[in-house]
């Protein structure tokens, strides 16, 4: 192949041989955030809730904890806040009760699905 190149307005002829690459095929395709490095576990373990428990409905940090253990509460009453994320979500009484036990302190990281509150 021949290529025309200009430089400093002197314009040179150059030859070019272009020898032809063999093509490498697609390596295994991995989908995950640690390519199989580390397995992340199929099965996560938690300490069983009693009935009336009020549960993390998502992963976070418990940022304001707005009821105390002996407390009388409504119902959709707010007993605490969780942050995920940098927003926070409204964790709410499912029915009026009375605060049993209240299982975590802010600041502690909290897993969906964890005991938060017992009526």
């Amino acid at each position: 192949m021949k290529l025309k190149v200009t430089v400093n307005q002197t314009e040179y002829e150059i030859d070019v041989e272009v020898e032809e690459e063999e093509r490498q095929g697609l390596g295994p395709i991995v989908i995950g955030v640690n390519a199989g490095a580390n397995p992340i576990p199929t099965k996560a373990s938690m300490t069983a809730a009693s009935s009336n428990a009020v549960l993390a409905p998502l992963a976070g940090s418990v940022a304001r904890i707005l009821v105390s253990e002996g407390d009388e509460i409504k119902a959709d009453q707010v007993l605490l806040i969780l942050e995920a994320m940098k927003m926070e979500t409204e964790i709410k009484a499912p029915a009026a009760g009375k605060v049993s036990a209240v299982l975590v302190a802010p600041g502690d990281a909290v897993q969906g699905g964890q005991a938060l509150i017992e009526l």
